[in-house]
């Protein structure tokens, strides 16, 4: 077995960022620190009361590449993980990008267009009336109909709050809105052009490819918003959203590499956007209190040879003329680190993980019902091995 450099797991809390709550967690940890298992004689902990859950999707990179020992990506695969949880086993659905970023929010599975990021901005089209069995919208096409909801409409039901952030959404107001931006329906995707100044993704935007948001302009203007707005929201509790959705340039996402801008681009400018972003989410009072940080990859490489695994009983879509990885059943191996006060330094779990797991443990979170694939009675969700201290 490959051994991968962990960091230094000796980094504690710091004690002005704990609440009551979290003072107690940590000292459950510290007494099973060390051990594979707490004693039979010491009760399991509940599990912890998360009030904020951030989700920052990076691109295209195996877990090899990104954790192994040659990483070009220190602060995220040393830093990072060893103040955290190292999912060794999480894996992307699907490729190439967008059917990832759609099965984090609505657990609906790739389909023939969004498998190639919709460049033309099209409808949906049904092939039957009803979500099957699992679900899914049967069908294919770009903007899901009003009958596929999603994580923000759920929240919105529930009462609580919820943004995306989108870096550079809206520098170029020729290319897309400053907010809630997207093609007009029908149109070829703009932002697959880029430039040095606005390097914004509309497929790394999931928000706007659903028409219960895109169709109340007002609602999704207000939730769909460019990253530097997250500055602004993280100073105090009330106003960070109880569900934030990050999404870098296709720069800072690693995406390119080389950047139009010249950035070198790849895991090295995603490992310093890291190194700009996660201390301000890190030392926000809404993480301190609650909260819990997933980052992640949206698939392993897309180049030839790329790594379509998959892992959890995953299932494509009825109807469709390929398998969810094109060439495989999913979107590869590319691992994932969850920051938490309530997780044990280098905590390692082995569970294997997929963007609709991640799905169900955000709405079990919030006391949601299960959309789409995250409806699967055979996936895991974040339980001991993430928030327990131990390595499983």
């Amino acid at each position: 077995m490959t051994a991968y450099h962990r960091g230094d797991t000796s980094q504690v809390v710091s004690p002005r960022r704990l609440s009551a709550g979290i003072a107690r967690v940590v000292a459950w940890s510290a007494a099973c620190a060390g051990v594979i298992a707490c004693s039979q004689t010491h009760a399991a902990p509940a599990p912890p009361a998360i009030g904020h859950v951030f989700v920052l999707v990076l691109e295209n990179e195996s877990f090899d590449r990104t954790f192994g020992p040659a990483s070009a990506a220190p602060y995220l695969a040393d830093s990072l993980a060893g103040r955290g949880a190292l999912l060794t086993h999480y894996y992307g659905i699907g490729h190439n990008s967008l059917d990832n970023y759609i099965a984090i929010i609505s657990g609906q599975a790739p389909n023939e267009s969004t498998q190639l990021d919709c460049p033309r901005f099209t409808e949906f089209k049904l092939t039957q009336p009803t979500l099957d069995a699992h679900g899914q919208s049967i069908g294919t096409g770009c903007v899901y109909p009003n009958m596929v909801k999603t994580l923000a409409d759920q929240l919105d039901a529930a009462g609580r709050s919820w943004r995306g952030y989108m870096e550079d959404m809206g520098n170029d107001p020729h290319k897309e809105a400053a907010t809630c931006g997207h093609p007009a329906i029908g149109a070829i995707d703009s932002t697959t052009r880029r430039e040095p100044h606005d390097q914004y993704g509309t497929k790394h935007d999931p928000f706007v490819y659903f028409h219960t948001l895109i169709d109340d302009t007002a609602r999704c203007s207000t939730h769909v918003v460019n990253l530097n707005q997250l500055r602004t929201d993280l100073a105090t509790v009330a106003t960070t959203p109880n569900f934030a959705f990050i999404t870098p340039n296709l720069c800072n996402d690693g995406h390119d590499a080389p950047c139009i801008d010249h950035a070198p681009g790849g895991l090295v400018q995603a490992n310093e956007f890291l190194r700009q972003w996660v201390p301000l989410i890190t030392h926000s009072p809404a993480f301190a209190a609650d909260g819990v940080l997933i980052i992640t990859f949206d698939e392993a490489s897309g180049a030839p040879g790329q790594d379509s695994s998959a892992c959890c009983g995953e299932q494509g879509l009825s109807g469709q003329p390929h398998p969810p990885g094109g060439d495989g059943p999913g979107g590869g191996r590319v691992g994932a680190v969850v920051l938490s006060p309530f997780i044990q330094p280098g905590t390692v779990s082995h569970v294997p993980y997929n963007h609709y797991a991640l799905l169900r443990w955000i709405e079990d979170q919030f006391t949601l019902s299960h959309l789409g694939y995250a409806a699967d009675s055979g996936l895991a969700v974040f339980g001991a091995d993430v928030f327990g201290g131990q390595s499983r």
